[in-house]
């Protein structure tokens, strides 16, 4: 089920009124696990529209206040109601709370979009080194030719081994950091962790070197 940001946008300028505005009680969190229930059960459509006008509210709270990005929060709440709609099915309410299982599902969403995020620096920051190098390529090298230049290659050389490992895999070998991940039989998480540190401490070294 498909939720628009006009339909969020609604939603977060018209709050639930009387109870729903204050702490929840015991009467409350049973009637939204009854929500989440029809929605699981039946697909219903009203319940998921309540479900959506007590949570849209409060996700996008706690995810501005996260990403202090005011599109970015209420994607986290597009993705996280649409979630709740999708895998419903898979709320057992012998297990806990619908406000726990969907803040849950809420979490893991945040979680996507920061790693997602991290892996855009990553992607801008590694853009950034290699153009340095890259303008002092003479009209007869190809910049893949310069890449194995000595003085690129003594930087790579100060870095830690499993540093190294990655940047040379990466840039010297043209592998996809999942293809590493895979060969080395380690998280994908670590590969990029090990390239954004060694990149980082690239930008550095050149840096240092420009100013002298």
């Amino acid at each position: 089920m498909q939720v628009t940001n006009s339909v969020m946008a609604k939603r977060d300028k018209t709050p639930p009124k009387g109870r729903y505005q204050s702490s929840m009680s015991k009467d409350d969190s049973k009637q939204l696990t009854e929500w989440l229930v029809a929605v699981a059960e039946k697909r219903d459509k009203k319940a998921f529209s309540a479900l959506f006008s007590w949570f849209a509210p409060k996700i996008k709270n706690v995810a501005y206040r996260q990403f202090n990005n005011e599109a970015q929060a209420l994607e986290i709440v597009q993705d996280t109601m649409t979630n709740v709609w999708r895998k419903a099915h898979l709320y057992h309410p012998e297990k806990g709370a619908a406000t726990t299982w969907i803040y849950t599902v809420m979490r893991n969403v945040a979680f996507d979009a920061l790693r997602k995020i991290q892996a855009k620096k990553e992607d801008l920051l590694s853009d950034d080194i290699w153009p340095l190098v890259e303008g002092e390529v003479t009209e007869t090298e190809s910049f893949s030719d310069y890449l194995m230049d000595k003085r690129l290659l003594n930087l790579v050389d100060t870095l830690p081994d499993n540093q190294q490992q990655i940047v040379r895999a990466v840039y010297f070998q043209d592998m996809t950091q999942e293809q590493l991940a895979k060969l080395l039989n380690i998280p994908l998480g670590t590969v990029k962790s090990r390239l954004r540190l060694a990149l980082a401490k690239l930008r550095q070294q050149l840096d240092d070197q420009s100013q002298d």
